[in-house]
């Protein structure tokens, strides 16, 4: 995937407008709209800037590094949770992990 194309996934992802991102990260609306449509080169400033906003390595976001942003993400996601809520989080995960054992062991037979 071309990085402007990332970009402009992982703020809509996040529900960002572009003004947003404008106003928080100094960059001009008009230009977040031309890096996200390719006319517009950014340099490392500015990459390193929507990294911090979008919580997301500058890596994934150049669509080098994917290994481990689903944890990543999933810890971003669950920041803002309460323990009990984390804790149900865990068990989730656990029952889906239990749940995938269970189907792979099935197709084994």
């Amino acid at each position: 995937m071309q990085l402007g194309a990332r970009l402009r996934n992982v703020r809509e992802y996040l529900n960002l407008s572009q003004q947003y991102v404008a106003d928080r990260t100094g960059i001009p609306r008009s230009a977040i709209s031309d890096i996200e449509r390719g006319v517009r080169k950014l340099d490392s400033l500015e990459l390193r800037k929507l990294s911090r906003l979008y919580m997301h390595p500058v890596g994934y976001l150049l669509g080098e590094d994917d290994t481990g942003e689903d944890v990543h993400a999933l810890a971003r996601a669950v920041t803002d949770l309460t323990d009990d809520d984390r804790a149900e989080v865990v068990r989730f995960a656990q029952y889906l992990r239990f749940s995938a054992d269970t189907e792979r062991r099935k197709q084994r037979r």
